[in-house]
C-alpha cells in the first residue's frame, strides 16, 4: 500500500521533542525569509533598478537633445563638463564613430531597464555594456553623424547595495536562531530530566538530585511523578511489611505443628505431615529472605563478572559443572543481594536437571544479557511462561522447582523486571533449557 505524503514526510522528521521544536520555530523563519527575499528581489529591487535607470536615461536623453540643437566642438565641451560636475557622468560626442558590432545586452536586470528606458525616451541605435567596467556603465547612443559615449557611475542606475538588506537578514536570523536553541535548550532540559528520573525508577535505581524545575506545565508533571513515586514506595514497602509479617507469624502455628508431630511418634502419616510442614518452612524463609532484600537493599556500582564468578564459585561447590565467560565491561548500577538470588535461583535451577551449565555474559550497547545454558530435558514450549507462576508446578518434563517452594522463577522475574530488565526462556542450542536475563545499563 503506498504511503500518503504526510506519513512519507512523518517517516523523515526526527523524533526528539527538540530537534521538532527546533523545526516548528526554524522552518517559519526560513519560509518568512524566502518570501521576503522574494519579494525584495522580484518587486522592490526591480523597481529601484527602473528608478534609476530612468533617471540617468533622462539625463543622458537632454544632454543629448541640447547637443543636437547645436552640434559644436563648444557645446560639447559645456556638456560635457556640466555633465561631470553636476551628474557625476563621464559625457564625450565622437563624430563619425559608429555602435559596436558585438551584443550589446545579456538579459541581466540592468540591461533590461536600461534598454527599455533608451527605447521609450530616445529611440535611437544603442548599444550598452554593463559588464567591462566595475564601477561604471558604457551607454553608448548613435546620432546623426556620430556616436554619444556616457559613462555612468553603476550606482546610478543599478540598485547595487541590495546585498547589504540581505546580509542583514540572514545575520539576523542567525542571531534569533542562536537565541531559540539557548532558550529551546533550557525549556527540553528538564524534560529529559524527568525522563531520566522515571527510567532510574523503573530500572530499581534512586534519583535524589532530581527536582521539579522548568516551565509550570513540566514542574506539574515532575511533581505528579514524585508523588506516584513515593506512592509506589509506599504500595511496595507496605505490601512487603505485610506479607513478612504474615510469613513470620506463620512460624508459631508451623512450631506447634511440629512439636505435636514428634509427639505423634514416626509413622507413615506422620512422616507425610512432617514434609509438608518442612515445605512450608522453606517457602516462609525464602520470601523472608526476599523480603528483606527487597525492602532494605539500595542500588550500588556493581561488576556483574565478579558476581557472575563468586555464584558460579557456589555451584562447584556443590559439585556441579559450571562455565562461565564475560565479555565487555558488566559494571552497573544494582541491587546486589538480589540480584545475586536472581542468579544462584537461575544456574541451581539449570544444575539441578543438568549435567553441564554455560554462563556467558555480554554487553550489547546499554544493554547487558546473560545466557544460561544446559544440556537437559527442558520443558515444553507452551509452559516456559507460565513457570513464572508463583507456586505453579510442572506435571511432566522438567520441574525447575522440585523440592523448592515454587518462588524461584517468579522472584527471579520480579528482581530482573525491578532493575528494568526481564528474564526469558527458550530451547537451548546444547539440547536443554536457555534462560535469559536482560538489564539496561
Amino acid at each position: 500500500m503506498p504511503l500518503r505524503p504526510f506519513q512519507l514526510l512523518k517517516r523523515f522528521l526526527p523524533t526528539g521533542l527538540y530537534w521538532r521544536s527546533l523545526i516548528i520555530i526554524v522552518a517559519p523563519m526560513v519560509i518568512l525569509q524566502a518570501f521576503v527575499t522574494y519579494v525584495f528581489m522580484e518587486r522592490h529591487w526591480q523597481m529601484v533598478t527602473q528608478s534609476l535607470s530612468e533617471s540617468a536615461v533622462s539625463d543622458i536623453a537632454l544632454l543629448l537633445s541640447e547637443y543636437e540643437q547645436n552640434p559644436t566642438p563648444e557645446i560639447a565641451a559645456g556638456i560635457s563638463a556640466r555633465a561631470s560636475k553636476s551628474l557625476s557622468m563621464s559625457v564625450a560626442f565622437l563624430p563619425g564613430e559608429t555602435l559596436p558590432t558585438t551584443p550589446s545586452t545579456r538579459g541581466s536586470l540592468l540591461d533590461r531597464s536600461l534598454s527599455e528606458e533608451i527605447r521609450r525616451r530616445i529611440d535611437e541605435p544603442f548599444w550598452i555594456d554593463t559588464e567591462h567596467y566595475n564601477d561604471y556603465v558604457d551607454i553608448r547612443i548613435a546620432y546623426k553623424g556620430g556616436v554619444m559615449r556616457a559613462l555612468a557611475l553603476r550606482s546610478h542606475v543599478y540598485a547595487a547595495n541590495s546585498h547589504i538588506f540581505i546580509v542583514w537578514m540572514v545575520a539576523a536570523s542567525i542571531v534569533l536562531i542562536v537565541v531559540a536553541l539557548l532558550f529551546l535548550r533550557n525549556q527540553i532540559r528538564p524534560i529529559e530530566r524527568l525522563a531520566e528520573a522515571a527510567e532510574s525508577f523503573g530500572m530499581g535505581r534512586d534519583a535524589p538530585n532530581f527536582k521539579p524545575q522548568g516551565a509550570s506545565e513540566v514542574r506539574r508533571a515532575a511533581v505528579a511523578f514524585l508523588e506516584m513515586r513515593h506512592r509506589i514506595q509506599k504500595q511496595i514497602e507496605q505490601r512487603t511489611a505485610m506479607l513478612a509479617g504474615v510469613s513470620h507469624d506463620l512460624r508459631t502455628p508451623l512450631t506447634r505443628f511440629k512439636l505435636q508431630l514428634a509427639m505423634l511418634g514416626d509413622t507413615p502419616e506422620t512422616e507425610e505431615l512432617r514434609a509438608d510442614v518442612r515445605e512450608m518452612e522453606r517457602m516462609l524463609e525464602d520470601y523472608l529472605d526476599f523480603a528483606r532484600d527487597h525492602q532494605r537493599e539500595s542500588s550500588e556500582e556493581t561488576d556483574l563478572a565478579e558476581l557472575l564468578a563468586e555464584v558460579r564459585g557456589d555451584a562447584l561447590r556443590k559439585g556441579h559443572d559450571v562455565a562461565l565467560e564475560t565479555h565487555g565491561d558488566l559494571t552497573l548500577p544494582l541491587r546486589r543481594n538480589a540480584f545475586k538470588r536472581l542468579l544462584t535461583n537461575i544456574v541451581d535451577n539449570a544444575c539441578k536437571y543438568a549435567t553441564n551449565v554455560w554462563v556467558t555474559a555480554l554487553r550489547d550497547g546499554d544493554d547487558i544479557a546473560i545466557i544460561v545454558d544446559d544440556d537437559g530435558q527442558g520443558i515444553p514450549d507452551g509452559q516456559l511462561e507460565e513457570v513464572f507462576r508463583p507456586f505453579y508446578r510442572l506435571d511432566a518434563a522438567r520441574n525447575l522447582d522440585e523440592g523448592g517452594t515454587g518462588l524461584g522463577l517468579a522472584i527471579a522475574r520480579d528482581v530482573a523486571r525491578g532493575h528494568g530488565g526481564d528474564v526469558q526462556l527458550s530451547r537451548s542450542p546444547m539440547g536443554g533449557l536457555r534462560a535469559v536475563i536482560h538489564v539496561p545499563v
